[in-house]
């Protein structure tokens, strides 16, 4: 009978997760953005990096970017998956779950609606545990932003990135890469929507200890003045359809358009993780200008993700 070897054996400690941005150190995402770079141009060399390895793909929520990209990124580097969509931990504890799924996979990729259930599949489970977006962190995707910006300037340090609109897991996750690699990020947002005040107190932490500054204000003009990258993302995000209408007219004044555009740096990149409600957060000419970089982001998700499952499972 073959041994079973998804899970970690005694005595050894766990490997890494990815539960949220700082369960990477600044060094590992330097590490995990030359990796990325690699990737991209010689994909092949990592063709059967994978051979193998199997993870569980577990959705929460409805997704084209992150499922497609991850299944992509596995299947490219030679892996395979099993997956689930539907609610995590109704059926059985969340504690049982993950260690079902640890005896079976070498790893599970959790997209779910609260950060808890996360945490919990991580604390349980003896594989990785990567989070594909919860009500408090997008690191995968602030990952292929940060990708994005680098290919576009060639540098990191001394941007500026404006995010205008509701301060949300993307918005978390932003700020905090951007204030650890030597950004500047201001964000405006209506009252009442302001992003978690715990992460921008380390945000501004780390900014200060790079010699760049993390910004919160009410006013858009103000945080897309001098910036090189506006970005933006839904005004309701899945969960929050009930409050759809209030949020329009809420965020109104905050949509990214052609003038509030015109008062970034003229070298400034548009940035959206998508979906995007084009006539809402944002219009379809700023969508489709040709500073637009959203299909860049949305590219870079496959192989920041690549780089990234390479990190957690090797």
């Amino acid at each position: 009978m073959p041994a079973i070897v998804t899970a970690t054996p005694v005595g050894k400690a766990k490997p890494q997760d990815l539960t949220c941005d700082l369960d990477l150190s600044t060094a590992e995402v330097i590490s995990l953005l030359d990796l990325t770079d690699q990737i991209k141009r010689s994909p092949m060399r990592y063709a059967k990096a994978l051979t193998g390895r199997y993870l569980s793909l577990l959705f929460e929520k409805p997704s084209l970017r992150t499922r497609l990209t991850f299944e992509l990124a596995i299947k490219q580097l030679g892996g395979d998956f099993v997956g689930s969509v539907g609610l995590i931990g109704e059926r059985e504890p969340l504690k049982d779950i993950a260690r079902n799924l640890d005896r079976w996979t070498n790893g599970i990729v959790a997209r779910t609606f609260t950060q808890h259930t996360v945490d919990e599949l991580a604390k349980w489970s003896s594989v990785p545990v990567i989070n594909a977006l919860t009500d408090m962190y997008h690191p995968c995707q602030a990952l292929a932003d940060i990708v994005t910006l680098k290919e576009k300037f060639g540098s990191l340090k001394g941007l500026k990135l404006a995010f205008v609109g509701d301060g949300n897991n993307v918005a978390h996750s932003l700020m905090l890469s951007a204030s650890r690699l030597g950004m500047s990020f201001v964000i405006a947002h209506p009252e009442g929507y302001a992003p978690n005040a715990g992460i921008v107190k380390q945000a501004q932490q780390f900014a200060k200890e790079n010699h760049a500054s993390v910004v919160v204000t009410r006013e858009p003009v103000e945080a897309v003045t001098g910036a090189h990258a506006v970005y933006t993302d839904v005004w309701a995000s899945m969960g929050q359809e009930s409050e759809a209408a209030q949020r329009r007219t809420v965020f109104a004044p905050y949509q990214v358009n052609e003038a509030l555009m015109a008062q970034a740096l003229p070298e400034a990149l548009f940035m959206h993780c998508l979906p995007a409600k084009r006539g809402e957060e944002t219009t379809d000419a700023v969508i489709e200008a040709s500073n637009s970089v959203v299909f860049d982001q949305a590219e870079n998700r496959l192989h920041a993700q690549k780089a990234l499952l390479l990190m957690m499972l090797s």
